[in-house]
């Protein structure tokens, strides 16, 4: 079984990822990272069946619940709180269930947002104190990384992604975790078993929108790494797009980790195998130049 090259399921939003990692393993790809998707029932008890076919893992909104919200571990809204932190814990059982090593995560907003907004324009409001947020968004990770660590999971934060669009409503940045200095703010103060996992495509969006070098950040925070979201745009919004042999991402990789997975979206299977091929071959390539 190829471990640590993963093919997210977050691609195929019409389906439930059940159906959708059956149709995965039919194809011969036997590393899966399971995201998103439609709800359904019995979507663990029929994962379950597959385990031993693959090799799972788990990121951000998986399970999705039967009642939709936006996951926010840096909400000061009790309620948002709650079900976030509930969230993760149903997620982290579902971790030991499918012999999940990692369970992964977005970084928090600074405003609760609605279904309707993510990956889009966020209508303009009043923001939270930030750096209370990160002081929220600091404790909880405690508390989550405590609960892994008794059950043998890795916990890793993803970067988030300010949009063109955004910044310009905003006139300000409403999301955590966008650049090296708040990402390098937040991993000096977790606990060991948490990692980043950088998303290279949220990175090269925030990047243009906050005017920084987006390379300069994949060096700055590698020693904090875990693993890579791996896909591309146009950076001005996350799009989810395909990556080439020539993206700008690949000499900036570490390629010792055992986590990096395929986020690209509206693509089939055939394509997203091949896309897997490149990066393993990238990999490899890296590895020998060391």
């Amino acid at each position: 079984m190829t471990k640590g090259i993963y093919i997210s399921t977050g691609g195929f939003s019409k389906f439930s990822a059940d159906k959708i990692s059956s149709r995965l393993i039919a194809s011969g790809i036997n590393s899966i990272e399971l995201s998103g998707g439609k709800f359904s029932k019995n979507i663990l008890e029929n994962l379950n069946k597959l385990k031993k076919k693959t090799d799972f893992q788990i990121h951000n909104y998986f399970p999705p619940p039967s009642i939709p919200f936006v996951l926010n571990l840096a909400s000061q809204d009790e309620e948002v709180a709650r079900l976030s932190l509930n969230h993760v814990d149903h997620a982290l059982e579902c971790c030991v269930k499918l012999q999940a090593e990692y369970y992964s995560f977005h970084a928090g907003f600074l405003c609760d947002l609605k279904i309707s907004e993510l990956g889009k324009q966020i209508k303009k409001r009043k923001l939270y104190d930030r750096e209370k947020s990160i002081e929220l968004f600091l404790k909880r990770i405690l508390s989550i990384s405590k609960k892994a660590e008794v059950r043998g999971i890795k916990i890793m934060i993803e970067n988030n992604v300010l949009s063109a669009n955004n910044k310009k409503e905003f006139q300000n940045n409403p999301i955590l975790m966008c650049n090296s200095k708040e990402c390098l703010e937040v991993m000096k103060q977790v606990p060991k078993n948490v990692k980043l996992l950088i998303d290279v495509a949220h990175l090269k969006v925030s990047a243009n929108s906050l005017k920084f070098d987006p390379k300069e950040m994949m060096n700055e925070c590698i020693t904090y790494v875990g693993g890579y979201h791996l896909s591309d745009n146009n950076g001005l919004s996350d799009t989810n797009k395909s990556f080439s042999k020539d993206s700008w991402f690949w000499k900036y990789l570490n390629p010792n980790l055992n986590y990096y997975s395929i986020e690209v979206y509206d693509q089939p299977i055939n394509k997203l195998k091949k896309l897997k091929d490149m990066v393993s071959q990238n990999l490899s390539k890296a590895k020998n130049k060391k």
